[in-house]
C-alpha cells in the first residue's frame, strides 16, 4: 500500500490524526443510537419454511460498532481502540443515568405520554447492567484477538481477523449479557436464553461476514488518509490503562 508507513504501536508518535476523532464519534453515535432505537423492540422476519422468526431490532445496526472496532484497531492500533472502548462505555453510563432521571421526572398534568415514555427509556436496571458489562467485555476481547492476528499473519488475510476477532467478541458480549439479562426471569426459560444467545451470535458474525467488503475498503481508505498502519508489538493490553 503506497504512502503508508508501518509501524509498532510503541513507536507512534503523537501526530496528528485526520479522522480519529470521526471514527470515534461514528462508533459512539451507533452505539447509543442502536440502544436507544432498537434495543426495546422485538421484530419478526419470515424464513421460508420456518415462519415467522423473533429477534432483537438492535442486532439490525449494533454490530456495525464491532466492525467501526475492527477498523480502529486495524488502523490506529489496540490502545486507540481502548480509549475508544471507554469514551463509548461512559457515554452509554450517562445515557442510562440520563434516561432514569427524566423517566423519573413527575411529568405535568396535561402531558399524557408518561406511559409510552417509560416504554421506550425506562429499561430494566438488570438489562442495562447487562448490557454495559457485555459491551465492554465483548468490545476488549474483539480488540484484543485483532490486535494479536494482526502481528501473527503479518498484516495479511484481514477478512480473517475481521471475522475471528468478532466470532470471539460477540461470543464473550452474547455468553455475558443474555444470562445476564434474562436468566431466571418472568417468561425465560433456560432453553429459550439460550437458543436467543446462539441465534443472536449467529446473526453478528454473519453481519459482520456480510460487511467485511466495507470493512476492506474504510480499512484501506483510512490507512491511505492517515498514512498509518499500527502493528501492536509491546502493546500493554490491559483495559484499564489510560495511556495512548
Amino acid at each position: 500500500m503506497e504512502n503508508v508507513t508501518r509501524t509498532d504501536a510503541g513507536a507512534l508518535t503523537g501526530g496528528a490524526l485526520r479522522y480519529y476523532d470521526i471514527v470515534m464519534a461514528a462508533f459512539v453515535a451507533i452505539l447509543l443510537l442502536s440502544n436507544v432505537l432498537g434495543a426495546g423492540k422485538v421484530a419478526v422476519i419470515d424464513l421460508p419454511g420456518v415462519g415467522l422468526w423473533p429477534f432483537g431490532a438492535g442486532i439490525l445496526f449494533f454490530p456495525v460498532s464491532y466492525v467501526i472496532g475492527d477498523v480502529l484497531t486495524e488502523v490506529y492500533g489496540y490502545a486507540r481502540a481502548r480509549r475508544v472502548i471507554w469514551v463509548g462505555t461512559a457515554a452509554t453510563l450517562f445515557m442510562a443515568f440520563m434516561a432514569w432521571v427524566v423517566v423519573a421526572l413527575p411529568p405535568a398534568a396535561d402531558w399524557t405520554n408518561q406511559a409510552a415514555y417509560e416504554t421506550v427509556f425506562g429499561q430494566v436496571p438488570r438489562i442495562v447492567f447487562a448490557s454495559i458489562c457485555a459491551f465492554w467485555a465483548g468490545e476488549f476481547v474483539n480488540a484484543y484477538v485483532l490486535a494479536r492476528m494482526k502481528v501473527a499473519t503479518a498484516g495479511r488475510h484481514l477478512w480473517m481477523r475481521t471475522i475471528g476477532s468478532t466470532v470471539a467478541g460477540q461470543g464473550v458480549d452474547s455468553l455475558i449479557f443474555y444470562p445476564l439479562a434474562f436468566w431466571g426471569a418472568s417468561g425465560w426459560t433456560g432453553a429459550l436464553v439460550v437458543k436467543v444467545l446462539f441465534t443472536q451470535w449467529a446473526l453478528k458474525v454473519a453481519w459482520e461476514v456480510l460487511l467485511t467488503p466495507v470493512t476492506y475498503v474504510v480499512v484501506g481508505g483510512l490507512k491511505r488518509a492517515e498514512g498509518l498502519d499500527v502493528y501492536d508489538r509491546g502493546t500493554d493490553f490491559t483495559p484499564f490503562r489510560a495511556k495512548v
